[in-house]
């Protein structure tokens, strides 16, 4: 089991250090892209979404690589991967993209209920108490 979950976290890890260091650092030219994806990618570029969204992808993953603040990076990744999956159903439909989230997200879940113990708190299912004021 211990096995499994370092290499879950190390394929995750550099899954997105990869993707976030292309983003924050354009090793490659983006090529013009048609319609609304286009659209969406060059207000994305314009506006430095993708930077930013690089930097979330390069900490996480570093994160996971270095097996420190784990729980974190997976909340974080968690964010990022509805949404790439959002954008991968939604502007860019196919069947490679959307099998690569899911494998993705499948490696987040399994991580997720491999740290359960720090996740305990937003996965309980008892009542927490309320704060007054």
């Amino acid at each position: 089991m211990k096995i499994a979950v370092i290499v879950a976290r190390v394929l995750l890890g550099v899954v997105f250090v990869f993707a976030g260091f292309t983003k924050v650092v354009p090793v490659m030219p983006m090529q013009p892209m048609p319609g609304d994806l286009g659209a969406m990618l060059n207000l994305m570029v314009a506006h430095k979404w993708i930077f930013f969204y690089g930097v979330f992808e390069l900490v996480s993953g570093l994160l996971l690589l270095a097996g420190r603040f784990v729980p974190l990076a997976l909340t974080l990744l968690a964010a990022l991967l509805v949404n790439i999956l959002l954008f991968n159903v939604t502007l860019a439909p196919s069947a490679v993209g959307i099998v690569a989230v899911l494998v993705l997200g499948a490696l987040e879940i399994f991580l997720v209920w491999a740290y359960r113990e720090s996740f305990a708190g937003v996965l309980s299912a008892r009542a927490q108490p309320r704060l007054t004021a």
